[in-house]
């Protein structure tokens, strides 16, 4: 009996290499299955391992189209066949779980490592486009993926899970069309009591010559207040990248149907001030905040990982009761600031070149389709999310290179609802960005 399915483009436009899944009333127990699509094209299909259901089987390919596309499960795989798909590659980091060549991309999928540094995060600590081999995180010390509000807030003693906890991966499917990893984690302690003990998991799925991925976020049910405001359930999901000093792999920044945002950042100046005045005041005298004294002694130069580092209760370098004081007096003081007229709202209908406003820095409002790109080259990096965060936080700071796609308003308030699927595109995307975005939020509909 033949097996087929309709997939149908709503936006009647052209796919590439669309993951699509579909399921056949049979149980067929080969895990790779050729199909024929109406042009004539073998299809290769992977047969989905998890939640199988009795009588039922699922399948993911990857289909190229415009507007539709009959597919037609012919036949099993003959064993002594090696389709083409995504292949693993030798990690370059020690906590690296996978690298995968996915046909479109070169990523390293870490553990981490739980040592309080940018260099031990789990996430995708290495990404680059294969057409063009430019690497978006090049040293390893940053990472695609992690998530922090309401945990790295200034109210739970700036906790930051991809930096203080280590993730065990299980793998959910792996084969040469889709490869879903899992990971699980448990996020330390912090200050307030009611975000203690949290576990959580990431979903992560690559599919072969896909130019983008899938991920969502499930964190155990919590509520909170974070700068002044009741947060249940929102998280903040935070991309980084880096070029190195001078230079940004992303130069510009827009939301879908025009952005609303403000520039600047007062929290990030309350924290710097604070640490001065930690440092020239503080009646601490413990070894590591002496070393913490000797790093920020030139504080024009230090890295902003001590800033923050400073204030953790992970690190430990002031008395909880000294940590609560600074914090208390920074949230005090930021809470004002962020809300003076002095920093009026911009609307535009033009991307905006982030690195020319104060701090380097804006934060966007309410937005499910947003882009970061670069104008020179094109690259463009371009987020669906299948809720709009309530607010971003973009940085495009030339200085020092780093950028980050943070889904959080000031003072670290977290955005995001927790479990909505996000999906990344990433190519040559800048003058067709807004098309690409809404491939992302509409997918081919199926119909037998």
């Amino acid at each position: 009996m033949a097996y087929s399915v309709l997939i149908i483009d709503p936006l009647q436009g052209a796919r590439d290499h669309e993951p699509v899944v579909f399921e056949v009333a049979a149980e067929l127990g080969e895990p790779l299955w050729w199909a024929r699509d109406d042009a004539g094209n073998r299809v290769l299909c992977q047969r989905l391992e998890a939640d199988a259901v009795a009588g039922r089987t699922r399948f993911v390919a990857c289909v190229s189209f415009a507007g539709t596309c009959r597919l037609t499960l012919e036949a099993p795989v003959d064993p002594s066949e090696k389709p083409a798909g995504i292949t693993a590659l030798e990690g370059r980091e020690a906590d690296c779980f996978a690298r995968l060549d996915t046909g479109a991309f070169d990523l390293e999928l870490c553990s981490g490592t739980a040592k309080g540094l940018g260099s031990s995060k789990w996430g995708i600590r290495h990404f680059k486009a294969l057409a063009d081999g430019f690497e978006l995180l090049p040293s390893g010390n940053n990472a695609i993926g992690g998530f922090y509000g309401p945990f790295f807030t200034p109210e739970n003693g700036l906790i930051n899970p991809p930096e203080h906890t280590t993730v065990r991966i299980e793998t959910v499917e792996r084969g040469p069309v889709l490869h879903h990893y899992r990971m699980h984690g448990v996020i330390p302690d912090g200050l307030l009591e009611e975000l203690k003990d949290k576990h959580f998991s990431i979903d992560w799925k690559f599919t072969y010559r896909t130019s983008w991925f899938q991920r969502r976020y499930t964190v155990d049910p919590f509520q909170t207040v974070i700068n002044g405001r009741s947060v249940t359930n929102k998280i903040t999901v935070g991309d980084e990248f880096e070029g190195g000093k001078g230079e940004l792999v992303f130069d510009r920044f827009a939301a879908f149907g025009g952005t609303r945002y403000r520039v600047g950042d007062p929290y990030a100046g309350e924290l710097v001030d604070m640490v001065t005045d930690t440092v020239a005041n503080s009646d601490n005298q413990s070894q590591k905040f002496e070393e913490f004294r000797g790093h920020l002694s030139d504080i024009e130069s230090a890295h902003w990982d001590l800033y923050w580092r400073l204030f953790c209760a992970w690190e430990g370098v002031l008395s909880e009761a000294e940590l609560r004081d600074r914090l208390a007096r920074v949230r005090a003081s930021a809470h004002v600031k962020a809300d003076l007229r002095d920093r009026p709202w911009i609307l535009t209908d033009k991307p905006i070149d982030v690195s020319a406003v104060p701090h380097e820095t804006i934060f966007p409002g309410p937005a499910d389709k947003t882009v970061e790109y670069h104008e020179e080259s094109g690259r463009a990096m371009i987020w669906w999310t299948s809720k709009p965060s309530g607010a971003f936080q973009i940085v495009q700071r030339r200085q020092s290179g780093w950028v980050n796609w943070g889904s959080n308003g000031e003072n670290e308030c977290p955005e995001l609802p927790v479990g909505v699927e996000i999906k990344t595109a990433y190519g040559p995307f800048a003058e067709r960005w807004e098309e690409v975005a809404l491939q992302l939020e509409t997918p081919p509909r199926l119909e037998s």
